[in-house]
């Protein structure tokens, strides 16, 4: 009689960077934009004194805001990251484990501060500083887990890289990816093979177009970029909402009318309830309604990780809005 497998120790490893982010309310900016019209620029008086509204300091940083949201919906989770040995990285071990989360793979970087980001808020629209600390990322010894999200990290990430698609490959885990800045500057064939044995991708539109070039179908742009190897692609896009190809049928699924206050974590909390939600079991649709409720909320406060669902809430957000459901197109 075969050996029963054991149960994963975790449902969700999270590994990226965690940061100290500061929220800036503007009240004198403009915004220009081009004969494009989703290509602008926030203005500022050059030279000048700038008065703000309002600044919130709150711990950040999308595998923080994963594994924080991961834990809310109920799993079992970890998060790797390296936090400097300073004041900002005692608040982000302190936050996290506060929401349960296992900061067993945490490493605590003697010599260098933790990462710092500055978050200008504008009209509800956000736009980001950040400021990575150069690191010597090592994969550490993962216990047994059903999920691996990988997000953004600095840009000495490729050993990590390397090293997590040898795990991957060995243990069958599944791949979640969100991919930083400094991971899309690598380019298409760079992050091929992590791509090729990744579950779900999330990317937003732009930077699904950076990776596979200029397409304007988002069908074509689904299917070009699933053909790049995940075997499930999501794709947001703001206010028309988010996209889903699983290599059989594309899904559509529509925004809340709810109120915007700050839109940084948009799409880590739609990942990670999308995520959660696959967790347990639920189908695709499923999981993007997961997704689009959770940050729906987080979006109407300031911070990635304020609005974040727990279960009970995300059954009332699904009850509430029962009517934003996926559609075929």
């Amino acid at each position: 009689m075969p050996k029963a497998s054991k149960k994963p120790v975790y449902d969700i490893i999270s590994i990226g960077d965690a940061t100290l982010d500061v929220f800036v309310n503007l009240i004198e900016a403009s915004v220009l934009c081009n004969l494009q019209k989703d290509v602008c620029q926030l203005c500022l008086s050059y030279a000048d004194k700038i008065p703000v509204e309002k600044v919130t300091r709150v711990i950040g940083g999308n595998a923080a805001n994963n594994a924080v949201g991961s834990s809310r919906l109920g799993l079992k989770a970890a998060f790797y990251s390296i936090v400097g040995n300073d004041k900002t990285g005692e608040q982000i071990l302190e936050t996290v484990r506060r929401e349960k989360v296992s900061c067993e793979y945490v490493h605590i970087d003697k010599k260098q501060e933790s990462n710092y980001s500055v978050v200008l808020n504008y009209k509800a629209e956000r736009t980001i500083l950040v400021y990575h600390i150069d690191r010597k990322y090592k994969l550490p010894k993962l216990k047994s887990t059903k999920w691996i999200y990988l997000t953004s990290m600095g840009k000495n990430h490729q050993n990590l890289h390397n090293e997590l698609l040898k795990h991957v490959k060995k243990t069958g885990v599944k791949l979640g990816f969100n991919p930083g800045t400094h991971q899309l500057k690598q380019g298409l064939e760079k992050l091929r093979p992590l791509l090729q044995v990744t579950t779900v991708l999330f990317v937003n539109k732009e930077e699904a177009k950076r990776l596979v070039g200029e397409i304007a179908d988002m069908k074509e742009l689904l299917m070009a970029v699933r053909h790049v190897g995940p075997q499930i692609i999501v794709i947001t896009d703001g206010e028309k909402g988010s996209y889903a190809y699983d290599g059989q049928s594309f899904w559509k699924c529509a925004i809340t009318d709810t109120p915007v206050v700050e839109r940084t974590g948009a799409g880590d909390s739609f990942a990670t309830a999308f995520l959660a939600a696959m967790n347990i079991g639920k189908s695709v649709p499923d999981a993007m309604r997961w997704g689009t409720m959770n940050s729906a909320s987080v979006i109407t406060k300031v911070g990635p990780q304020a609005g974040l669902l727990t279960k009970s809430r995300m059954a009332a957000w699904l009850k509430r809005y029962s009517k934003i459901k996926p559609r075929l197109f």
